[in-house]
């Protein structure tokens, strides 16, 4: 596998032999425990979802439009604070979870805990201002993970050395534009291209859409050669699942996104 710093064959040895040494391995990595690390995660991520949900609140005023003579209502949505922050500490955790991968169970539904809360919070803030869109992009993700999966499954999709190098390439461009752009943004500058719906905004979240979607094959590609090694540790399903999960949080949110701009 070519220039690949996550899924490349001397980077998982060198993860297997940092995180646990030289010890013999016991039980080993499967499918069914992967999955179930998943599950455990994603149910994490919505109980805090919930609460993060319910962090979000709208209020309603009647003001007085001096233009117009009559009494409007004007809508304001209170979005907390620690958003970022709990996105932060997420992402320390998910760094954690990959160099030490031995701390896994503990650090991977903490960040579960921490991403969840986030999501939560940012999916009311976008429900507040267009109803059912979270609905719609939840449908839409799980949607295309299946697709994924099927065309994974079926090597309709196939995870070549190639289309390693495009994924990781174009991934680690939209990280580098994500980067530029919340600088940016941060110093006030208002980035045009990104926040309207203009065809050359909705043409890039389609396409960062599909960029998620290929790391999905990677994710599973992982997976199926992890488990199939016989010698992969138990515990690695954790930082497996991780994997998967980072992946269709960054697949959600960009939905959201490209769905806020189709219905702006």
């Amino acid at each position: 596998m070519p220039a690949n710093p996550v899924l490349n064959d001397k980077r998982f040895e060198q993860v297997i032999t940092e995180g646990y040494g030289t010890a013999p391995v016991g039980r080993t990595m499967t499918i069914g425990g992967t999955l179930s690390a998943l599950g455990v995660l994603f149910a994490i991520i919505c109980a805090s979802g919930w609460f993060g949900w319910s962090q979000v609140h709208q209020t309603t005023q009647e003001v007085f439009d001096q233009t117009t003579g009559q009494i409007v209502t004007i809508s304001s949505t209170t979005f907390p604070a620690w958003v970022l922050l709990a996105v932060l500490v997420a992402l320390g955790f998910a760094f954690a979870t990959f160099f030490k991968p031995n701390w896994g169970p503990a650090t991977a539904p903490l960040y579960a805990l921490c991403e969840g809360a986030a999501l939560g919070a940012i999916s009311a803030f976008y429900n507040q201002m267009y109803d059912g869109i979270v609905v719609q992009a939840v449908l839409a993700t799980l949607s295309v993970v299946l697709v994924m999966f099927v065309l994974y499954a079926t090597r309709i999709v196939k995870v070549t050395p190639k289309f390693v190098l495009i994924t990781i390439a174009a991934t680690m461009g939209i990280g580098v534009m994500y980067l530029v752009t919340f600088l940016f943004q941060l110093f006030g500058a208002n980035i045009t291209f990104w926040n309207s719906p203009t065809p050359l905004g909705i043409g890039i979240s389609v396409v960062i859409c599909i960029v998620a979607a290929m790391n999905l094959a990677l994710d599973f590609a992982f997976i199926e050669r992890s488990v199939a090694s016989g010698t992969t540790p138990r515990r690695m399903e954790w930082l497996a699942a991780l994997g998967v999960t980072v992946t269709i949080v960054w697949l959600y949110l960009e939905i959201l996104r490209l769905l806020s701009l189709l219905r702006h």
